[in-house]
């Protein structure tokens, strides 16, 4: 990975934490000044937004450290344990907004002054979608599952600004205190739905799950381009932090010499690694497929 590359997951964990602390504070003013149960789960939101960051901040710091001799693999893992601690933050925090929505229910109460929670809003959408344009950008530089995960609760954010927003309005518009509640109640559904999805996702790498299917048949293709391949087995593939590992059997002609099957390994490596630039690739030559007859050299 380059230097830049680095610099740039960096840049944007901070930058993530810079604007959950802007929010927080914004937020914060916002629910004291209008008493609104759905700007409270989006100030909670906010505040569990800053502890997954930091959460990423150190994770993305640690996988960026490189292999050493008691981690020969790296510590990619790092940003696996980030976001699968990120989705334990985001299901709590929808836990408690659903039981605060409970209790709002059983004791209405209308918002006051809802322009001050529209202004807010409104200013939390706008930082946060230049938030989320920066990270797109950094993750599809660097591929980083943790600064995607940290770019779900942001984007969550976006939905949930919008919803409070809306609720604020109608909630004063037309004098029901129970919108206000209702959104309130959808934003710690949403927030618990995204959890799943980001601990999902950590899980499979921590479990060495296999790269997509799509991945996997990439690699076979980019193998079956070398017409002397007989046949490939044994591709086994997963993920950790930025790297992927590819490991694979090719099978080549028994009575080939042993110098034109190491070019021919050596071609086939380099393929691949265009194609998943940073990848590490164990590659097996082998005589024949453990399955069929094995026939002498001549």
């Amino acid at each position: 990975m380059t230097a830049d590359v680095q610099r740039l997951m960096r840049i944007a964990t901070i930058a993530s934490m810079t604007v959950a602390v802007t929010l927080i504070g914004a937020k914060t003013l916002a629910w004291l000044m209008t008493e609104s149960v759905s700007m409270l789960s989006s100030l909670v939101d906010s505040s569990l937004d800053f502890v997954a960051s930091l959460v990423t901040f150190l994770a993305v710091r640690q996988a960026l450290t490189p292999a050493d001799a008691d981690h020969r693999f790296g510590h990619g893992k790092a940003e696996a344990l980030a976001g699968l601690t990120q989705a334990g933050f985001i299901a709590a925090s929808g836990g408690g907004l659903l039981l605060t929505v409970g209790d709002r229910l059983f004791h209405p109460h209308q918002v006051q002054r809802e322009m001050v929670g529209l202004v807010i809003s409104a200013f939390a959408i706008a930082i946060t979608l230049g938030l989320v344009e920066f990270q797109n950008y950094v993750v599809r530089r660097s591929g980083s599952i943790a600064i995607g995960a940290d770019k779900a609760h942001y984007v969550t954010d976006i939905v949930t600004n919008l919803a409070v927003g809306a609720a604020l309005f109608l909630s004063g518009r037309f004098d029901q205190p129970l919108i206000d509640v209702g959104v309130a109640a959808l934003v710690a559904l949403y927030v618990m739905h995204g959890a799943w999805g980001v601990g999902r996702a950590s899980l499979d790498v921590l479990m060495d799950h296999e790269l997509p299917e799509a991945d996997r048949q990439r690699i076979l293709d980019i193998v079956h381009t070398h017409s002397v391949v007989r046949s490939v087995h044994e591709l086994r593939t997963r993920s950790s932090g930025l790297t992927k590992f590819i490991q694979l059997h090719v099978v080549l002609e028994p009575t080939m010499s042993l110098g034109r099957a190491h070019v021919i390994g050596d071609t086939i490596e380099a393929a691949i690694q265009d194609a998943f630039p940073q990848a590490e690739i164990i590659l097996h030559i082998d005589p024949w497929n453990d399955a069929e007859p094995r026939r002498p050299a001549d």
